[in-house]
């Protein structure tokens, strides 16, 4: 089945484009298709006063953590926060999503053992579900424990993004145990002073952490996945993770970080709420003084699925030129850094995953509707209208 999205402004190759966008097979096809008036599709949107725009990639978010723990303490079935979550992603643009799972040596939310459980849902849940939905796994580099286990979850297809986090030395070193002490407690189910004999006995293994990560990322290597680090907190740590093959920065803590990772040609990664709250939550760098000067290629959801749309909308500003340079922010330089060469723009053979964006308020951007691979799995109203019924007469 084809279908012909008109009368839209769609964003192809960075320019605005009033060309009708056809979908036929789950791709976008070419422009001999688009001007081929013999070639009537089976059905027609009416893409009037609408954006047309390449679907958001978010390659690292765990808002997911809300659905199954809405409250400290308080837990709900997987299935059910996998399905719900699939709803608000799609609501909000994104057609493909990798979901950010911690294995941690924290019992609770974080634990080995939720992460077993939550991979085990997503596997057998995904091909049911609206948004192409994969693995981010975010290894706490001190869950020694975990090393097997996550190095057999790096073969499962499609093949999970592998981050390295470490937030146990910073933690310990940092002080960041007494700013986040009671949510970090609250999280893992164990009393303020548990919490504190537990870190003290996980960091004692400390000695054994380096040769965990260099045989980790030996193993993502030989299997192809796609290497990052998180909280880099300078060029020399920068410089480590890239020695063992990680390709990107992941939310590097400062300015120095960032620019050291940009002069090498590498990606750097930032949360998309930084940018729609005016700055970082928990005191780091700015992303939209980041982007501003070169040192930012990638926006996630982080914890909070609307914000790459909003993001992206948010430093446009107001001008539709300004959204066309930074789009690509959460959609074509996400899908590079995942490898998924198939989707991110709205070009001829891409995968048909685009969405139709009511602008008129540019401050605060509304999904109509969203499409993945060529179907439409989210709608807020009724687009669509028969050729049969008049192509030039508006979809009511």
């Amino acid at each position: 089945m084809s279908v012909r999205i008109e009368n839209g402004r769609a964003l192809r190759g960075g320019q605005w484009s009033d060309r009708p966008v056809v979908v036929s097979g789950g791709r976008i096809a070419g422009e001999a298709n688009d001007a081929a008036p013999d070639a009537a599709p089976e059905r027609a949107i009416d893409a009037r006063g609408l954006l047309v725009l390449p679907g958001i990639v978010d390659i690292h978010g765990d808002a997911f953590e809300r659905h199954i723990m809405p409250r400290p303490g308080v837990r709900f079935d997987m299935k059910l926060a996998l399905r719900d979550t699939d709803r608000q992603l799609v609501a909000n643009g994104i057609t493909t999503a990798f979901h950010g799972v911690t294995i941690s040596w924290e019992p609770g939310l974080r634990s080995v053992e939720a992460a077993r459980t939550f991979v085990a849902t997503l596997l057998a849940l995904r091909e049911g579900l609206a948004c192409d939905t994969r693995l981010h796994l975010r290894w706490e580099t001190f869950a020694l424990e975990a090393l097997e286990e996550v190095r057999e979850w790096l073969v499962l297809t499609p093949a999970p993004i592998l981050a390295f986090n470490d937030h146990t030395t910073g933690s310990v070193l940092k002080g960041t145990i007494a700013r986040k002490i009671g949510q970090m407690a609250e999280r893992s189910g164990l009393s303020q002073e548990d919490y504190r004999t537990l870190l003290d006995r996980v960091w004692g293994a400390r000695e054994a952490v380096p040769a965990a990560i260099e045989s980790l990322a030996a193993s993502a290597r030989a299997n192809g996945n796609v290497l990052l680090a998180h909280d880099e907190d300078s060029p020399a740590v920068r410089a480590r993770f890239r020695a063992l093959g990680a390709v990107a920065s992941e939310f590097p803590m400062n300015q120095e970080t960032a620019q050291a990772a940009r002069d090498a040609g590498e990606d750097v990664i930032l949360g998309a709420p930084n940018v729609v709250r005016g700055g970082s939550h928990n005191g780091a760098l700015s992303a939209a003084e980041a982007i501003a000067a070169g040192r930012c290629t990638v926006l996630t959801s982080d914890y909070h699925y609307p914000s790459p749309l909003y993001a992206a909308f948010t430093l446009a500003a107001g001008d539709h030129e300004a959204l066309a340079r930074h789009w690509p922010l959460v959609s074509a330089n996400p899908a590079r850094v995942a490898r998924l060469s198939d989707r991110g723009s709205l070009e001829a053979g891409s995968r048909a995953d685009l969405l139709l964006v009511d602008a008129s308020d540019m401050a605060h951007p509304e999904v109509v509707a969203t499409m993945v691979a060529g179907r439409i799995v989210y709608a807020r109203r009724a687009l669509e209208r028969r050729p049969s019924a008049g192509l030039a007469q508006a979809a009511e």
